[in-house]
């Protein structure tokens, strides 16, 4: 696992970054920075709402408190680079959705430990402080997200633009390829370690499954209500609904060292992918006038 997540995920995450890069101008971001409110609203979301929506969901369901624990974790990670994607395919605020990842990914540096503990100090009596390292993570951000992405504009941005624009319509299915292939061999390779059955973890499916749709339908009402347009509304959406599953069962395994909560990134990000992009499409479609 630590040699399919060390090296297959970072890579496959770059060259994705790059390919949504090719798709951006520098304008995109210009727009974002311009009106901080999808931001600032998209952070609240995924800071404070998410959280507190899982623990909600999790306090008297029941599981074993090492699960609540995990799902408590899965929470607390930023959207990452599927999330991006996602917006990219559905036509989203691409910029928003790579800002939103950028800074949470800083902000996390203080939110997960934070949760953590307060996860272990209600779920098992037992604090535990973790340190994610700040300046490894931020050169993790910088060389996985930041570089890449803006590489691919300046590449776009020298490339004839008939020349790009036949890029976009084999981008929306390599792109989506790589990524699938990574997190398929980052999860395959710790599931075979713990010979995971499904069936045997349904009763942590279940509120798993139960947290990504009410936190992407929270997020979509609360972009809606606060005046957002419908693009960004739905790109909140996914950010809620997509955590980072593989960071999750890198914090799970190597540095809470706990195989119980590795299941959790194991099983949410077996199915998150999917669903998160059906919830979204269905918002996309039929609720561009609905909530307001």
């Amino acid at each position: 696992m630590e040699s399919a997540s060390e090296f297959i995920m970072p890579a496959a995450i770059a060259i994705i970054m790059f390919g949504i890069g090719l798709e951006l101008k520098f304008k995109d971001f210009r727009r974002v920075f311009t009106n901080l409110k999808g931001v600032l609203i998209g952070l609240g979301c995924q800071l404070f709402i998410l959280p507190a929506l899982a623990l909600c969901i999790i306090y008297y369901w029941p599981i074993e408190p090492i699960h609540k624990i995990g799902i408590m974790l899965i929470a607390a990670c930023p959207g990452g680079t599927a999330s991006n994607l996602v917006t990219k395919i559905l036509k989203g605020r691409v910029a928003l959705s790579i800002s939103l990842t950028a800074f949470n990914s800083f902000l996390i540096l203080f939110t997960i430990p934070l949760i953590i503990e307060f996860s272990y100090m209600i779920f098992d009596q037992d604090a535990k402080s973790i340190d994610l390292g700040f300046w490894e993570t931020m050169k993790q951000v910088f060389f996985t997200v930041v570089l890449p992405v803006f590489t691919g504009i300046g590449m776009g941005k020298m490339m004839k633009e008939k020349h790009t624009e036949k890029l976009h319509q084999p981008l929306n299915f390599i792109l989506p390829a790589i990524l699938v292939i990574a997190v398929i061999t980052v999860l395959v390779s710790d599931e075979s370690k713990q010979n995971i059955s499904y069936l045997k973890y349904l009763h942590i499916l279940i509120p798993l499954f139960i947290l990504n749709i009410v936190t992407i339908i929270v997020g979509f009402i609360i972009a809606r209500r606060s005046s957002l347009k419908h693009d960004s509304a739905y790109t909140i959406a996914i950010e809620m609904g997509l955590q980072n599953s593989v960071l999750a069962l890198f914090i799970a395994s190597q540095l809470l060292k706990s195989q119980e909560i590795s299941l959790i990134a194991i099983l949410y990000g077996s199915f998150s992918l999917i669903s998160t992009f059906g919830v979204a499409f269905i918002l996309k479609k039929y609720f561009a006038y609905g909530i307001k």
